[in-house]
């Protein structure tokens, strides 16, 4: 098969488009041929090599990925199946996964990272627990957009801070894959959202997902305009994800009994606070990490019927995955972008 994989680490001219095995399913396995791949800053630091993390090279990227069924054990979806795959993988039998926890799971790994090769190739092996069938209407570049960003978001706001109608939140890089997604999430239950964005035309492009106001990062401070936004009351939710260049807005942001949930750490991972505010302003601090199927499909429901859509900025073969990785590298998107296979 074709795909796209690194032999080792660096910028994006590490990438080669070539020829690779073909994947060799095993017992419980699902063989997709792969119609598109969405891209996410996962394939980038995977690219770039993890610290403290072991990729097995070459390594083969892509943790979004929709496409169709060429086999499944057991026959559990019939060949020719159009599908999204959920990019958590679980052991399936834990504690965690039978509670419906599976991203607890101790043997949780993301499709494209680690023992599992992803979506930067023309076929690729899951468990076939991992298929979501998606209706015709659905296209193939846009059910690639939605896995990862909205079940991310959607444990963020509906299971980790319990957003509720009538919440304030802010959604930091409202342009990110997680920032667009969860803007829309909590739109649909009921919230007033606003969204920072680095540049005028991202700040529009928020508007138009719903966000009451805006915050442009890069010129107006994100606490002092949430205090003027809200009578200087603050939010009740903020959805955090790049780490230490917002970290101390992020925590001054917050109403008393607001909670900041935080998936990522994009500009650095040392995230400090003042303990005085922490317990004399009742916040509460959750981590997330992506987030279970059960939520994948609820989430999916919703853009099955119209009421979310993934934003794809841009779309490029997977021959130009290179140039792809560098338009995500420049932040200049809005949404997702998108591989064709």
């Amino acid at each position: 098969m074709k795909s796209v994989r690194f032999h080792e680490h660096g910028g994006p001219e590490v990438l080669r488009y070539e020829e690779a095995p073909d994947p060799e399913p095993g017992p419980g396995d699902a063989l997709v041929r792969v119609r598109a791949c969405a891209l996410n800053h996962l394939d980038v630091w995977e690219r770039r090599g993890l610290e403290h993390v072991t990729i097995p090279l070459p390594h083969v990227s892509g943790s979004d990925v929709a496409g169709e069924v060429v086999s499944s054990s057991a026959r559990v979806m019939p060949a020719g199946q159009r599908v999204m795959l959920q990019p958590g993988i679980s052991c399936g039998h834990c504690l965690a996964c039978l509670s419906g926890r599976d991203n607890e799971c101790p043997s949780y790994e993301v499709l494209g990272y680690g023992r599992h090769p992803g979506g930067y190739a023309e076929l690729v092996k899951v468990p076939a627990q991992n298929l979501v069938p998606i209706p015709d209407h659905v296209t193939f570049a846009d059910a690639a957009a939605f896995p990862l960003t909205f079940v991310t978001a959607w444990h963020m706001l509906v299971t980790r801070a319990r957003v509720a109608r009538g919440d304030d939140v802010l959604v930091l890089a409202a342009g990110s894959g997680v920032g667009q997604a969860a803007v829309q999430i909590a739109r649909l239950h009921g919230a007033r959202v606003f969204a920072t964005a680095g540049s005028d035309a991202k700040l529009e492009q928020a508007r138009a997902l719903g966000a009451a106001g805006v915050i442009h990062h890069h010129r107006q401070d994100i606490a002092e305009e949430i205090k003027r936004l809200t009578n200087r009351r603050g939010v009740d939710v903020v959805i955090e994800h790049v780490g230490d260049a917002t970290w101390p807005k992020s925590i001054r942001s917050l109403a008393r009994g607001g909670r900041l949930v935080t998936c990522g750490a994009t500009t650095g991972y040392h995230g400090t606070i003042d303990l005085r505010a922490l317990f004399s302003k009742q916040l509460s601090i959750l981590g997330s990490y992506m987030g279970t199927k059960g939520e994948l499909l609820r989430a999916a429901a919703f853009f099955f019927n119209g009421q979310m859509k993934p934003i794809v900025d841009a779309r490029y073969p997977l021959a130009e995955a290179a140039a792809a990785q560098r338009r995500l590298e420049e932040s200049g998107q809005f949404g997702k972008i998108v591989l064709d296979v």
